[in-house]
């Protein structure tokens, strides 16, 4: 049936949403892979069910294990997509995810988590944090996963993601801070040109969360307390100057260096770069092969 223009009630950057209430988001949907072993780094992935209501899943990445009685670090990766697209399981963010565990030699967690339209904000904050619970149930070295509890080092669980994934990330660490999660120390958080508050994308994200508190809904606009009380000992916020959220990046830094928060806060700026630059080329050239070693470098900080 043709579109007419008189048929939307609202127009977004990510979608439209006619008169009659259907929402058309205005890319494809995402093209989905299975996991695979990669015989060259001698990565490994599989997937996993955290939960069957609300359905969540999880992209798992081991890296080469050379050493079995050595624990690794563990990252919990959230995927960016404005809330409304992409996945922990398409060829782009199974590739970076990958490539990120290679050279690290970090476990990493990829979350499937809900999206607008079928399952509107909270949920993609709700998803995420049940990951991450679902990866504090193996502390005891006795939870589902056997890749968690043979190999993962729970007192090294870094939280990390871009786009939507960085805003995702901060709601997640801040409620580990206020409400505490046994099992597991998060000593980073990284996010990588992420949506805050502030931008031409406030209106979209308030309609994608009904239940919203305006433009200060503290996700979109973290609180003083929210920051103060972020439940992570090191931040690491990438911010491309080309970007639309360029200044989300560092006026997040900012005000969490003003907050009184305890922690270490870096900000990496990509002069001359485009807003996840780093995820839709190849990730090992140029600028995106630096900003892959910046992330490699902290999350293998200390180890």
């Amino acid at each position: 049936m043709a579109e007419r223009d008189d048929d939307v009630a609202h127009e977004f950057p990510f979608f439209r949403v006619h008169k009659d209430g259907r929402v058309v988001v205005f890319r494809p949907p995402t093209e989905k892979i299975p996991p695979c072993d990669d015989p060259i780094t001698g990565v490994r992935s599989k997937d996993a069910i955290v939960s069957a209501e609300p359905p969540v899943s999880v992209r798992i990445f081991l890296p080469k294990i050379t050493d079995p009685s050595r624990k690794l670090p563990v990252l919990l990766y959230i995927h960016g997509g404005g809330f409304c697209m992409q996945s922990a399981f398409s060829r782009q963010y199974h590739s970076y995810v990958a490539t990120v565990v290679a050279e690290a030699n970090v476990i990493a967690v990829s979350v499937e988590y809900g999206l607008f339209p079928d399952r509107p904000i909270p949920a993609c904050y709700e998803d995420s944090w049940a990951a991450l619970q679902w990866i504090a149930s193996h502390a005891g070295r006795s939870g589902p996963e056997s890749w968690l509890n043979n190999h993962a080092d729970f007192e090294r669980v870094f939280v990390g993601g871009d786009s939507a994934g960085g805003n995702i990330t901060h709601t997640v660490v801040g409620r580990a801070g206020k409400v505490g999660l046994s099992g597991l120390k998060i000593v980073g958080a990284v996010l990588m040109h992420p949506f805050f508050g502030g931008t031409v994308d406030d209106h979209m994200w308030m309609y994608m969360c009904p239940e919203n508190e305006g433009l200060q809904d503290r996700r979109m606009k973290p609180a003083v307390e929210d920051l103060k009380r972020l439940g992570c000992e090191r931040v690491l916020v990438f911010a491309a100057e080309k970007d639309h959220l360029f200044e989300s990046g560092r006026n997040y830094v900012r005000e969490l260096k003003k907050s009184g928060w305890g922690g270490e806060a870096e900000l990496v700026e990509n002069w001359g770069s485009e807003h996840c630059f780093h995820i839709i080329g190849n990730p090992r050239e140029g600028k995106a092969e630096d900003l892959l070693q910046k992330l490699v470098s902290f999350i293998k900080r200390d180890s």
